[in-house]
Order: C-alpha cells, then structure tokens, then sequence
C-alpha cells in the first residue's frame, strides 16, 4: 500500500537509478501517472514528456481497448465486427482530444526525439495493459533504445502481457488478487489539469538550472 503517488514515485526511482547514466526520457501517462513520472525524472535527472495517445475501445464496450491512437499513428488489434469506419471515426475523434491536451500541457511545444534513448513509460498503475500494448507498439516506430515501463502496481496478466512488447516491465507490486490500481494507494485522488501543469513546468525549470 502506497500512502500516495509522490510516495510511490521516490520508490520506483530507486529501482530505475540504474539507468540514470543513460540518455533517458520519462514519458507520464497523464494524468494519474505524472506526480509518479515527475519524482522519477527528477530523482534521475530525466527530462518528462506526457503520453499524448488514448486508447481505441471498442464499438460494443468503450473501456475495452482493442487498440491505442496518437496525433501521429495508432496501433489497432483485429477484431470481428469492428469495421474500418469505425476506426477512422473514432482515431479522429481521439486526435481532436489529444491536440487539445497538447496545446494544454505541452504548450505546443515540440516533442523529443526518441531515437536510441531508453525511455522510462510510467503510469500510477496498470490494470490490463490493453492501452499501454498499443502506446508501446507505437513507441516502437521511434527506434529508442531501449523502452521500460515502469508502475508502482500492476496486474500479473499485465505485466505478462506488456513484457512481450516492451525491453523490461518493472512492477513495485505485483498482487496475486487485483481489485484495481485505487485500492493500493491510502490517498488516490484525481489529478488536475491545473497540477499536470505545475509538475511539468517543475521538471522543465529543473532541466535548465541543472543544464544552464
């Protein structure tokens, strides 16, 4: 049990200070995973980008991710009955979303080259790594050296799941019963946009002091 996401994040650094010496980027799955993404690129010295990619549900169950969409690309598992329509339709529904948080958090500025760098994905948790599964098929066409992904829990099928696509899969809890990523946490409040922000802007300041 995590007292919160700050608390979890200063535990998954000392597992990742391996790769401190590396040519890293932290990307954070927004929003939840930035207050844990934020203490890792600090502790590592990494600078942080947002994930801008959601995932592709599907037509009969929106929470179940056949597949994942970015400004750029999407990666979408075959399905019956799922038509070609309805991925058009929905991609683009997705890419108007996500413009809107890049304009947000990015302040449209322009994103890393992840070319031969090893990049630390992190979320505040996985629960069937269906989204994450297409984020990292897509991460792929980057070319970074090496993609990890790094949570404070997740779900053993997850991280089974996820270690057939990524270079390494590290989880600070793996239970044997997995009743959602919110009952390991004493405090699991919802993220702000507003505090999305402030922790990305921390890290940037951050980056310039220790560059400059």
């Amino acid at each position: 049990m995590f007292r919160d996401r700050l608390e979890a994040g200063l535990l998954l650094a000392e597992k990742l200070k391996k790769f401190k010496n590396d040519p890293g980027i932290v990307l954070a799955v927004p929003r939840g995973g930035v207050p844990v993404a934020y203490i890792v690129a600090k502790e590592l010295n990494f600078p942080i980008e947002v994930i801008l990619t959601k995932k592709i549900g599907h037509p009969r169950n929106k929470e179940y991710a056949i597949g994942a969409a970015s400004l750029t690309d999407y990666f979408v598992v075959p399905h019956e009955n799922v038509s070609d329509t309805y991925i058009k339709e929905e991609v683009e529904k997705i890419r108007n979303r996500l413009k809107e948080m890049y304009s947000r958090f990015m302040s449209n500025k322009k994103t890393q080259n992840l070319q031969g760098k090893t990049v630390l994905v992190i979320d505040d948790g996985i629960a069937t790594g269906n989204t994450l599964l297409g984020t990292v098929n897509m991460l792929i066409k980057s070319k970074p050296g090496k993609i990890v992904i790094a949570v404070p829990v997740a779900s053993k099928s997850a991280v089974l799941k996820l270690s057939k696509v990524a270079d390494e899969v590290i989880s600070l809890l793996i239970p044997d019963e997995f009743y959602g990523v919110g009952s390991f946490y004493e405090n699991f409040d919802q993220v702000s946009d507003e505090e999305v922000v402030i922790y990305l802007d921390k890290i940037g300041k951050m980056k310039k002091l220790a560059d400059g």
